[in-house]
């Protein structure tokens, strides 16, 4: 796991170019596929399933790469690490779960709370 700034800096590059590449297979086969014409109805259900599955896996990727994108940003801005809520330093360890973190746990605990 990652212990300083700069190796979080370095996985989330990483990060965002694997989420870059995924997003970009995933389009094209959205685009490629399609949903045709077929004889069957079932098949006709499945290719309707599939482009649906597919959808949805690009705009999950999509969010995914727009919170790396924020989190690169606030380095951009000397303020990765720091909570967007209450201001607070993020711990550590929360950023080495997951270094797009914008809150601090308590935090993130009462954003979940709301939904």
């Amino acid at each position: 796991m990652p212990a300083t700034y700069k190796e979080l800096q370095q996985q989330l590059l990483d990060t965002e170019k694997d989420l870059r590449m995924q997003l970009e297979a995933t389009k094209r086969t959205v685009r490629e596929d399609g949903v045709g014409y077929s004889n069957h109805m079932a098949d006709a259900a499945t290719e309707v399933f599939e482009q649906a599955r597919d959808v949805s896996v690009a705009r999950q990727l999509e969010r995914s790469l727009e919170d790396v994108l924020h989190a690169l940003q606030k380095f951009e801005d000397s303020t990765f690490g720091i909570c967007e809520s209450c201001g607070t330093i993020i711990e550590l360890a929360r950023l080495e779960a997951l270094p797009s973190a914008r809150y601090c746990m308590r935090c993130q605990s009462r954003h979940e709370a709301k939904r």
